[in-house]
């Protein structure tokens, strides 16, 4: 199957870049592109992409809000499924990207990141992976949660069941589905049922997302992960 990509960064250079990568890629197709956030709105919803290269810095609306809108209009459709959105970025510790995962963005790539790693970056996401490294994830995570907003994140948890609570701890770890099988003697598949429960009675866009709420809702704490 081939995926559909909306692009979105106000540096037509960029833009043009992405879009002769993709629509030279076997299994990608470029089917818009956009200079501002607003824009990157207005198309997803009138394209419908299965992916969205999202830059953060943008003129009339950020990266971070068009994620939102375009996560949450996505979600509202009959039809259609919300996009995966992948933010680009220059740099890789920085509080605008930990706002666009914890809007639910999947995940980030540098801006110089070599093509190749662009293409199969897009290619996991579009699978449903972590795209970023659960180190540089928890790294992000430590220096922008907000710890203020524990009592409302660990009230919103409250609906989860104790084993859909371990799950989403482990997840909060960086583990994968693979690892948390091992760790819990159960089958991947039955990870995979338990990790989609949870996306869903949270209303979790992303894995990402799954790993700040982890945090702020204090189910991880600052240092209790190992880097991977």
């Amino acid at each position: 199957m081939t995926a559909r990509v909306l692009i979105a960064d106000d540096q037509a250079l960029i833009r043009g870049g992405l879009r002769a990568l993709l629509d030279a890629a076997p299994g990608f197709e470029a089917v818009g592109a956009a200079a501002n956030g607003a824009e990157a709105v207005e198309l997803a919803h009138t394209l419908r992409p299965e992916l969205v290269l999202m830059d953060v810095r943008m003129p009339v609306m950020d990266g971070i809000e068009a994620t939102r809108r375009i996560l949450a209009d996505g979600r509202a459709a009959p039809v259609a499924e919300a996009p995966k959105v992948v933010v680009l970025t220059t740099f890789d510790l920085d509080e605008y990207v930990f706002e666009a995962l914890r809007a639910g963005a999947a995940g980030f790539l540098l801006k110089d990141t070599p093509p190749e790693r662009i293409l199969g970056a897009l290619e996991a996401v579009a699978l449903g992976e972590l795209l970023v490294s659960p180190a540089i994830t928890r790294r992000l995570v430590e220096s922008y949660a907000d710890t203020g907003r524990r009592s409302t994140a660990a009230a919103r948890i409250g609906v989860l069941t104790p084993r859909e609570t371990e799950i989403l701890t482990l997840v909060g770890r960086g583990m994968s589905n693979l690892e948390i099988a091992a760790a819990l003697f159960v089958s991947e598949s039955t990870v995979k049922t338990h990790v989609k429960r949870v996306m869903s009675k949270l209303d979790l866009a992303s894995r990402a997302q799954a790993v700040v709420l982890a945090y702020e809702s204090g189910l991880v704490r600052p240092g209790a992960a190992s880097d991977r």
